[in-house]
């Protein structure tokens, strides 16, 4: 509770000088200049001007690195610190309004993706969500008896039912079918209609024009809800079809977040994985317990790049005083 209140107050820290890391990660997941219902109410996502604006400032800080460049020299000191540029879940928002820009501005970046969705035939279940919330919000929108009791929410408010969706989780994914079709909402027709997802074409594409594509889990699901051998075929199954479709296997990115994750699955991870070379998180400026375990930073919180940097530049070294800058895994 205590992140949210500092990075209110912290536009009017000064910007620390000197970064305290010799690398930043930064992650996004869309950039789009029109309404997505489907991640409206999940996902801060920024306009084009604003991944700009963000980009500009980043690239007098930080020098934007390739994933080759990266690995050899993340590491290393020197006077600007590297950024290696991230994106997650594979939007074809990428391909269409996000690939232009970097181009342009030669820029690198990674996608990390969920091989289960390339196909446009499902959407992650948090997706699912945002688009009951958005039919819900709607202005005509009547809740049935049957949902409030299915929900065991009487009398409840829309404000209440959007709570409680939310809960909804990836092992009790299948719930969020039953709600839809109660709310007179299709799934499959939004799917035909919108394409969500770059397919496999779209994923050639972008890495001939010199973007990586990695693994990222294989649907999308809480890694903590599943027992440490569910994690590992889930990731594991992610990572195979990289290797197999000619992708990138050197960089995996936890989906949602690698809080919670034991040291074992690292273990495991970096055995079965002899070209792995590191995995990431979102936990902001961190180190972590295991070395190639590294973090990243989340830039879609409703602050510029600016404000986010400095704020993790400012929280890192706060906690530093306290010994509470590192992840330290069992």
């Amino acid at each position: 509770m205590i992140k949210p209140f500092l990075k209110k107050i912290n536009s009017f820290s000064p910007i620390q000088k000197k970064f305290p890391l010799d690398y930043i990660i930064p992650v996004y997941h869309c950039v789009a200049d029109t309404h997505l219902p489907h991640l409206k109410h999940i996902i801060n996502y920024k306009n084009s001007l604003e991944f700009e604006k963000d980009l500009d400032y980043i690239s007098t800080r930080f020098e934007f690195v390739d994933l080759q460049t990266f690995i050899k020299n993340h590491d290393k000191k020197r006077n600007k610190p590297y950024a290696l540029l991230t994106f997650d879940d594979g939007y074809i928002e990428f391909r269409d309004i996000i690939a232009p820009i970097l181009l342009r501005k030669g820029i690198y970046a990674i996608n990390y993706i969920n091989p289960a969705f390339i196909k446009n035939d499902d959407m992650m279940f948090r997706l699912k969500v945002s688009l009951i919330i958005e039919k819900i919000l709607s202005k005509n929108f009547i809740a049935s008896d049957s949902l409030v009791n299915f929900l065991m929410l009487p009398n409840a408010s829309k404000k209440d039912l959007i709570a409680k969706i939310k809960t909804i989780s990836y092992t009790n994914r299948h719930l969020l079918n039953q709600i839809s079709i109660d709310i007179d909402l299709s799934f499959d027709d939004y799917l035909e209609n919108n394409k969500i997802y770059l397919n496999i074409d779209d994923l050639q594409y972008l890495q001939g024009k010199g973007f990586d594509i990695s693994a990222h889990s294989w649907d999308h699901p809480y890694l903590t809800e599943l027992s440490i051998n569910d994690q590992i075929k889930n990731i594991q199954q992610s990572i195979d079809f990289m290797s197999g479709n000619g992708f990138s296997n050197e960089s995996l990115a936890f989906p949602f977040t690698d809080f919670g994750l034991k040291t074992s699955l690292f273990d495991k991870l970096f055995k079965d994985n002899k070209t792995l070379k590191f995995t990431l998180g979102t936990a902001g400026l961190k180190f972590d317990s295991v070395d190639k375990n590294l973090q990243r930073v989340p830039m879609e919180n409703g602050f510029s790049a600016s404000d986010e940097i400095n704020f993790e530049s400012n929280y890192f070294n706060l906690k530093k005083i306290f010994n509470k800058n590192q992840i330290i895994r069992i």
